[in-house]
C-alpha cells in the first residue's frame, strides 16, 4: 500500500496513493489509522483522497473507524479532495452527515486549525 503522512502543525495529513480503497486495502489502512490515531497521539486528521478514483463500502469503513478513534477522543476528521465517483459513494450511503468533507486538503487543514 502507497501512502505518505505529513504534519501541519497539529494536524496529521494521510495521503492514500492508491486508485481504489477497496477490500483488498482497508485492511491495511485500518491498521494504519490505529497505529497513526492511538500510539502517535493525532487528534486532528485530514484524509487526502485525491488520488482514489473508487471506493467500496470496505473503504467506507475504514474511513468510519478513523472518525470513531478521533470521536472517542475528542478529536476530528475531515476528508479532503474526493474524485466525483468516490463522493457520489459518500452521499449514497450518507457518510457526508457524519465525516465532514472538504473541496480541498487546504480548505480541511483551515477548518481543522479553527477547532
Amino acid at each position: 500500500m502507497d501512502f505518505e503522512v505529513k504534519r501541519v502543525g497539529d494536524i496529521s495529513i494521510f495521503k492514500l496513493n492508491e486508485k481504489r480503497l477497496n477490500s483488498s486495502l482497508s485492511g491495511m489502512v485500518k491498521g494504519e489509522f490505529t497505529v497513526m490515531l492511538h500510539a502517535e497521539d493525532v487528534s486532528k486528521l485530514v484524509v487526502d483522497l485525491s488520488e482514489v478514483e473508487s471506493c467500496d463500502s470496505s473503504g467506507l469503513s475504514a474511513l468510519l473507524l478513523a472518525y470513531r478513534i478521533l470521536s472517542g477522543n475528542q478529536g476530528h476528521i475531515r476528508l479532503a479532495s474526493p474524485s466525483k465517483n468516490v463522493m457520489t459513494l459518500i452521499r449514497i450511503s450518507q457518510l457526508d452527515r457524519v465525516l465532514p468533507v472538504c473541496p480541498t486538503v487546504n480548505e480541511a487543514i483551515s477548518e481543522l486549525e479553527k477547532i
